[in-house]
Parts: C-alpha cells; structure tokens; sequence
C-alpha cells in the first residue's frame, strides 16, 4: 500500500538553521532515506511557503499569494513510501522523526492518480 508522509515544521525554525545545522539534518534524513531504500518514492523538499500560490474559486478561480495554512507549521516537505500497512509507515515516520525532532509527519494512505483512468487501489508496489 502506498503512503504519503507530509513532513510539517516552523518555516521560521527551518530558515533560521545556519549552513551546517541543515546539512546535518539533511544529512541525517539521507541515512534514513537509505534505510528505506526499495520502499521510498518520490520525496520533496517544498520551496518557500511565502512564494506558494493557491487556486480556489468557481470557474477558472482565482490565484491567491500563499498556502494560508492554518496551522502553526507549514507543509515543507512530503515522501511517497510503500508500506505493507499503516503500523509500516508509522514506523517510517518515526524514523524519519528521529533526525529531525521538531517536525511533525502526518501520514495518510495514497490512492494513485492517473489521468483517464478510475483511482486504482494502491495494494501493489509502487512499480505495479
């Protein structure tokens, strides 16, 4: 089964790390990346929450500056992993938590997206 795991921080806290502190978070979750490593899809680090933009209104909508999230942490990140259940990518997210404490990781379970088609069911590998 698929999940995605967001990855939520304070973008302040994030931005006031000096050089060497974010390599050594970075580097961290990279030994946490290959402890995962024929389970882990595709994973991001978002750009800055200040430069997002958002869709919302009828018709064509209307382009608005800014997540405008309502929390106190903005998402700044996701990972798509391949779990067998949800206790899997619990445990993922709390590997990845182990390097980086003070984010939170919500974890939700994917169903794919392929233009066209029905939403397919996510119980294969992520190559399937």
């Amino acid at each position: 089964m698929l999940y995605a795991i967001l990855a939520y921080h304070v973008e302040a806290e994030v931005k006031s790390w000096n050089a060497d502190e974010d390599a050594a978070v970075m580097a961290g979750l990279r030994e946490v990346h290959q402890r995962l490593k024929g389970r882990l899809g595709p994973a991001a680090r978002l750009g800055e929450t200040r430069k997002a933009s958002t869709l919302r209104g009828p018709g064509h909508g209307v382009v608005i500056d800014g997540p405008f999230a309502e929390t106190k942490e903005q998402l700044l990140g996701f990972y798509v992993i391949n779990c067998a259940d949800e206790a899997e990518a619990i445990a993922a997210a709390r590997d990845l938590r182990s390097v980086n404490p003070s984010a939170v990781y919500e974890i939700r379970a994917l169903k794919l997206f392929i233009p066209g088609t029905a939403f397919p069911e996510t119980a294969g590998p992520i190559d399937a």
